[in-house]
């Protein structure tokens, strides 16, 4: 472990000690029950442990709500794609339907695509929606967002190369 590491994790380490109590309380006020509370207050420390640099956050308080409000971010969002997911699943005839290890593997994998592609400038996701999903050619992508041939085609490259080569979630 380097020295910035180490410093990194004395100070959320420090931050732990003395705020997670009043963290999980304002998240169990804010989620209504203490089991989410608890799972965002541990993914708002770990969050926290994962940065390289310091913290030294002036308003200690302050500084704990925002990690967590961006962890609650992603935690509606994976509920919403969950429950968007589900429905799909809901309406396919039963003959279809993977068996459950294949549709855990599945919501897996949309997570996954979906934080790589919340990553992207929306201009630049729109574009790879566009041809990845709706099948539209170069030109025509230009045309619906007002841009040019060689801007979409940037655009792809930026977007593959996000899906491709952004690292696994920890």
């Amino acid at each position: 472990m380097s020295a910035a590491q180490s410093g990194v994790h004395q100070e959320v380490g420090s931050l732990y000690h003395e705020h997670h109590r009043w963290l999980q309380g304002w998240l169990r006020h804010k989620l209504g029950n203490a089991f989410d509370a608890a799972d965002v207050a541990h993914d708002t420390f770990m969050r926290l442990l994962n940065r390289d640099e310091a913290i030294a956050a002036r308003e200690p308080r302050a500084f704990l709500t925002t990690v967590a409000k961006g962890v609650l971010g992603n935690l509606y969002r994976r509920r919403d794609l969950e429950a968007a997911y589900l429905e799909t699943l809901a309406s396919l005839p039963a003959q279809s339907a993977p068996d459950p290890e294949a549709q855990a593997i599945l919501l897996e994998a949309l997570f996954d695509i979906d934080r790589r592609l919340d990553g992207l400038a929306p201009a630049v996701r729109r574009a790879f929606l566009l041809s990845q999903l709706d099948g539209m050619p170069q030109a025509a992508i230009a045309l619906e967002l007002n841009i040019s041939l060689a801007t979409v085609q940037r655009h792809l490259v930026k977007a593959m190369h996000q899906c491709f080569f952004f690292p696994p979630a920890p």
